[in-house]
């Protein structure tokens, strides 16, 4: 027998010995907090039974106890599960070692109804991400994240503490998981992404505030994504031979992720066109159901250490969203309506002003490319409706 069904027995026993207590449990503890059926239905039966008027639970404190008390409350029971016996509500009663410390005993099951029931929203949630990965979209795992957040914020209020992401402790960390299989389709989405901006590097002002390197699953995407930034937001012109320096400069080619020719056939500008936005999308969405998986493991993992108090549980398991609610915040800003005007256009026949021009000789000394924008990191844009085609190689 367990120490919380142990507890769980405890807590029965002491209202059967002083139903007074209900008092002071019946505020926060729920049945449902029971993790067995037949405790459960004994407490709904003591609660039904004092909001009922009974003369065991309107009695003062201390006063005799009728045996109708312990009988009533057996055959109310019954009516909501089987197999429970006046016998075993008084094994119950012989259970408890002092009916004065139910609160804490009930303390003890609510513990463990948190653990519990972070568990099970966990599962949930790496449930919903897995077949978001299989179906593509990403709306059941949004779906079951919000409700795990929800969960976690109720049961903080419930245990007295306040729902705030609390980072853990180095050894309370979760080993860092072993890389997920990523599918074909993902890994194409990703490099349609980097061969549109490459073809077209102004698009890269339309997805480079609310798409990030770390959206990418593959490694060697995630360097020539970096690439791409840097060239573009230093304003030097863009290429398959510029991207594949900048790889080098940054030691990608040589750390093994990537080599001359993958960086050379996925920025090829003649290879392909499209909208840069629409796979952008498909990228953070990929990237927002793997994260949801990830983050869903981690939380369970936490959910099974018994030793993690319920307010320590609650913020680590917080902080293990953190990453997931950042996804979720820059997917919702992409799907946003965007301006009708993103960038300042020139009217035919008008040239830049000399200023800029300047600018961007000082910067390089070939030829003038689009205004820098923001680097790769920085935070979200908008991103509108929107429909792309791959054009014949």
């Amino acid at each position: 027998m367990t120490p919380l069904v142990q507890a769980e027995q405890a807590v029965l026993g002491s209202v059967f010995l002083d139903p007074a207590q209900l008092d002071h449990l019946s505020p926060w503890l729920r049945p449902e907090h029971f993790s067995r059926p037949a405790h459960a239905a004994l407490y709904s039966a003591m609660l039904k039974l004092r909001a009922d008027g009974h003369p065991a639970a309107t009695g003062k404190s201390g006063a005799p106890i009728p045996l109708s008390w312990v009988t009533d409350t057996v055959r109310e029971a019954s009516t909501r599960t089987r197999g429970l016996t006046a016998s075993y509500a008084h094994s119950l009663i012989s259970a408890c070692p002092r009916p004065t410390h139910a609160p804490v005993y009930g303390r003890m099951v609510l513990e463990g109804a948190i653990h519990r029931g972070v568990t099970q929203h966990a599962i949930r949630l790496h449930q919903a991400a897995r077949a978001d990965a299989v179906r593509g979209g990403v709306e059941e795992t949004v779906h079951h994240a919000q409700i795990l957040a929800e969960v976690l914020a109720d049961l903080a209020h419930r245990w007295g503490t306040e729902p705030r992401p609390v980072q853990p402790p180095a050894p309370n960390t979760s080993p860092s998981p072993q890389a997920q299989p990523v599918d074909e389709q993902v890994l194409a989405d990703e490099e349609f992404l980097l061969g549109c901006i490459s073809a077209r590097p102004e698009q890269l002002l339309d997805v480079v505030s609310w798409l990030h390197p770390g959206d990418f699953a593959d490694a060697g995407h995630q360097q020539i994504y970096r690439a791409l930034g840097a060239l573009h937001h230093r304003g030097e012109p863009i290429d398959h031979l510029t991207v594949l320096w900048e790889t080098q400069r940054r030691g990608a080619l040589s750390g093994g992720a990537l080599d001359a020719e993958r960086v050379m056939r996925i920025c090829d500008p003649l290879s392909l066109s499209g909208v840069a936005e629409h796979f952008g999308e498909q990228v953070v969405q990929a990237s927002l159901v793997r994260t949801a998986a990830a983050s869903a493991r981690q939380v369970r993992a936490l959910a099974d250490d018994e030793s993690l108090a319920p307010g320590r549980l609650i913020g680590y398991a917080l902080h293990a969203l953190g990453p997931l609610d950042d996804i979720r915040r820059r997917l919702r800003l992409a799907n946003e309506p965007k301006p009708e005007q993103r960038r300042p256009t020139s009217r035919p026949g008008t040239s830049p002003p000399a200023a800029r021009i300047d600018a961007a000789r000082a910067r390089s000394h070939l030829a003038a490319t689009p205004a820098p924008s923001a680097p790769v990191e920085a935070p979200c844009a908008a991103l509108p409706d929107r429909h792309n085609h791959r054009s014949p190689s």
